[in-house]
């Protein structure tokens, strides 16, 4: 359990899982916040298997030189092997999600592969108003959703070099059943049709995952150059 959960005195979701609630890190309040000038929002989306997290895992271990921030996106699906809450993911059942987003607390919420993930709208703005660059990996979906409510934010989609790479990644990670693996393969191609829809398309090359954490550094420094004034509103 993260720290950002904490357990509820007693009862139960009536869903076989134990009742938490949201601390005020992933608060609801809904009142304007904004950026520190120049501070970016940045979106890296990308279809299962292109390395996202990888990539992220990169660009964190450059953070305390670039002062990024990395806020953690909350799911109602099960933890993968090795993932850990508060860190990889906050893991939340449906009932605790849903009265999430509905008090407003979500920046953006949608259903991909079965299960809902959103962006826990408090720390992307609080990390902003300090005056820090926020990176969140986010679906296609919630991507357009940031976009329409936030024009100023900065989306970079990550591809991979080939469709036939891709789906061998998806196979070698040996996490989904056979309809899951074939259902983020339908959806993979669809989301690559949506690249058009982004401001930056970077391939991430087989073994190559530093050359892409540099080339978005890089994409980033050019945009706080071009956006120095700007303030973004959360």
């Amino acid at each position: 359990m993260s720290d950002a959960l904490e357990p509820l005195q007693e009862g139960s979701t009536g869903e076989g899982e134990p009742r938490r609630k949201p601390s005020p890190g992933l608060g609801n309040s809904t009142a304007p916040i904004f950026g520190a000038p120049g501070a970016l929002l940045v979106i890296i989306s990308g279809p299962s298997g292109v390395g996202k997290d990888t990539i992220i895992d990169a660009l964190k271990r450059r953070s305390r030189e670039r002062d990024y921030r990395f806020v953690v996106t909350c799911t109602t699906r099960a933890p993968r092997p090795g993932e850990k809450d508060g860190v990889s993911y906050h893991f939340l059942n449906k009932r605790q999600f849903m009265a999430l987003r509905d008090a407003g607390g979500l920046l953006e919420a949608n259903e991909v592969h079965g299960h809902w993930y959103g962006t826990p709208r408090i720390e992307v703005a609080r990390a902003l108003a300090d005056g820090h660059d926020v990176i969140l990996k986010i679906d296609v979906q919630g991507a357009q959703v940031i976009k329409e409510r936030i024009p100023d934010a900065l989306l970079i989609f990550v591809v991979p070099p080939s469709l036939e790479t891709l789906f061998r990644r998806l196979k070698s990670r040996a996490t989904e059943t056979v309809d899951e693996l074939e259902l983020r393969q339908r959806n993979a191609a669809l989301e690559l049709a949506r690249q058009e829809d982004y401001d930056h398309v970077v391939v991430n090359e087989t073994g190559q995952v530093e050359q892409t954490a540099e080339i978005i550094d890089g994409i980033i420094d050019a945009e706080r150059l071009r956006n120095a004034g700007r303030r973004i509103a959360i």
